[in-house]
């Protein structure tokens, strides 16, 4: 039997929310859930692993790649190029498998004009306050790179408001079980058990006539 199509969960958050932490443990969480690993021009970051983090292309090869029109969705930040590819998110989701979109409120945007279905997840941390401990806390930001974060993550939770959830990150283990049940929830959508619910719908016409 073809298995029922997957459903794309797309998650945003500023910088130091706790985004990357969460999403690996939802992946490690739940079976039938993948992640999309982005294209981008930016050099690989130290411990991260081409084809598994990101796949690192040069700028010509990405602007080939959108003129074709392979992205789903794409965006420069911080002067690189990142992008989603279209054809791995739609394989596997014809796959009945879940796709996991990591992407910033440029990219959920356009997610959601080319597929309105996709469940869009806002990471928030619980204030200003406690993101720029968070960003200290890495040791690796500059005061102006540090100001220059903060400033970014107010104008993102500034369109917090046009996700359909939103997941308060104050405790991590407490924000975990909220994304995980908001992804769970998802795969319970009508939509999604369209064709499961037609069967089983006949099933009992055809008992009652």
């Amino acid at each position: 039997m073809t298995p029922a199509r997957g459903g794309l969960i797309v998650v945003s958050a500023p910088s130091g929310a706790g985004k990357t932490t969460l999403c690996r443990r939802l992946l490690e969480a739940l079976p039938g859930l993948v992640f999309s690993v982005s294209h981008t021009t930016r050099p690989p970051r130290s411990g991260e692993r081409p084809g598994a983090d990101y796949h690192f292309v040069g700028r010509a090869e990405f602007e080939a790649r959108r003129t074709a029109g392979e992205f789903l969705e794409w965006a420069v930040v911080g002067g690189e190029l990142y992008g989603t590819s279209a054809v791995a998110v739609e394989t596997s989701l014809s796959e009945g498998l879940d796709v996991l979109l990591d992407v910033d409120t440029q990219g959920a945007a356009a997610v959601r004009r080319l597929k309105p279905e996709a469940v869009l997840v806002f990471i928030l941390p619980p204030g200003p306050e406690a993101l720029r401990a968070r960003l200290l806390a890495r040791g690796s930001e500059s005061e102006e790179g540090l100001e220059r974060r903060l400033r970014l993550a107010a104008a993102e939770v500034a369109r917090a408001g046009e996700y359909d959830y939103q997941v308060i990150n104050d405790d991590l283990d407490a924000a975990f079980e909220r994304l995980r049940a908001i992804v769970v929830a998802s795969r319970c959508r009508t939509p999604r058990l369209r064709d499961r619910l037609d069967t089983i719908t006949s099933r009992f016409t055809a008992k009652s006539s």
